[in-house]
């Protein structure tokens, strides 16, 4: 008997996954151990010319009420209507994978506790580094280890510009305008830039690692928009690639830390190399150390993947996946504030200050150093405004 899926939203992601179970349905049939068909696809638009056109819906309901589905995968993007049609599905014991980040950072919580009173699976590998298995590595490969931090680049966007701006000395603007005209970036880059994907994202993996719902608006975010060509030719000559780096830390006080922030990642460190498109996911472990889980973060294949390998997880269990869950959290008192993180950090002061016992990078647009201690993010504030400071980045080793 053939196993029916079907697909929500038939944008880059959504036809992604179209394309490849057809292109791969032998060898996705024979991991799932049955034979698989999609019956629909759900969108408002039409697509006469496509070889699927007869699959096509744009009745939610048609999906919802069929039995013969029992698993979706969810590629519409936002909160709304996908939380509902989500919902909805899980509620009638159909397990549904998503590349969602947004919806998933959103209302994860929700839709894990739903799956479970309805012995069906919320799958999410997508909505965090595309193609990169990090999720089903975080809750079962790596179950045995007390995780005590996860960094990572988790936008393929700002990677790109940020490389631009080091191998080309291209300005921010021009980076980005390129950026858009190859597609890795939207026409309001807005979500990319300013660091809200890579913060969805990191709001995952916390909850996941340490089992409580962290939500985006508890977590401080800062972009790439204010880092300058001079501060990325500073901290060459010092050492470090600057990095949009988003990162959660479980501290001494039982708290955990999350961020993301412009960051200067050493030379010394794998993730310094990760250029162009690509994503890394470093996690520390008291077991592996640390371990590095690299590869394309967005695309309409590589998603694709990950949302096809969900469905095939979803089609091979009968049951919830326990591992895979995290609690719902009423307040944010887990989640420390961002004055307590502590790192060593890049300053670039005006020309003419007094900096003394540290290597010290001087050109026209300032003296730039980095800290030979730690600093709290409070502290290396009130430095940096005792100092009249004209950038000021963590750094990460």
């Amino acid at each position: 008997m053939s196993v029916k899926f079907a697909v929500l939203g038939h944008g880059v992601v959504g036809s992604g996954v179209v394309e490849l179970f057809y292109k791969n349905k032998k060898s996705i049939e024979k991991h799932a151990g049955t034979e698989m068909d999609i019956k629909y696809i759900l969108d408002l638009r039409d697509f006469p010319d496509s070889p699927y056109a007869d699959k096509f819906t744009k009745d939610f309901n048609d999906i919802l009420n069929d039995d013969e589905v029992i698993s979706v995968a969810e590629c519409m993007g936002g909160v709304e209507p996908a939380f509902t049609f989500v919902k909805a599905c899980l509620e009638k014991g159909k397990s549904v994978s998503t590349s969602n980040k947004e919806l998933v950072a959103e209302k994860g919580d929700i839709l894990l506790k739903t799956a479970k009173e309805h012995n069906c699976n919320f799958l999410f590998e997508a909505s965090v580094g595309g193609a990169i298995p990090i999720i089903r590595p975080l809750h079962r490969c790596l179950a045995a280890n007390d995780i005590s931090k996860v960094a990572g680049i988790l936008n393929g966007t700002t990677n790109f510009i940020l490389t631009k701006m080091y191998n080309e000395n291209m300005p921010f603007a021009d980076a980005l305008k390129l950026a858009q005209e190859l597609g890795y970036a939207e026409k309001d880059p807005t979500a990319d830039i300013e660091g809200h994907d890579a913060c969805r994202k990191i709001c995952i993996i916390s909850s996941l690692v340490f089992g409580k719902h962290v939500y985006p608006k508890n977590v401080f975010t800062k972009g790439i928009t204010d880092v300058q060509l001079c501060d990325v030719e500073a901290s060459d000559v010092l050492g470090y690639a600057i990095k949009l780096v988003a990162s959660v830390t479980k501290l001494d006080n039982g708290k955990i830390l999350p961020c993301v922030m412009p960051t200067l990642v050493s030379y010394d460190n794998i993730m310094s190399g990760v250029n162009d498109v690509f994503n890394a996911v470093l996690v520390y472990g008291d077991g592996i150390d640390q371990t590095m889980f690299y590869g394309r973060g967005a695309g309409k294949l590589p998603t694709a993947s990950a949302v096809m390998g969900d469905v095939i997880e979803a089609v091979k269990h009968k049951v919830t996946i326990f591992s895979q869950t995290w609690e719902s959290s009423s307040d944010n008192s887990f989640v420390e504030t961002i004055d307590n993180f502590k790192s060593r950090w890049y300053f670039r002061v005006p020309n003419g200050s007094a900096i003394n016992g540290v290597e010290v990078y001087n050109n026209e647009n300032g003296l730039s150093y980095v800290t030979t201690e730690e600093l709290t993010f409070a502290e290396a504030q009130k430095k940096a405004k005792d100092l009249g400071a004209l950038a000021l980045l963590p750094v990460l080793e």
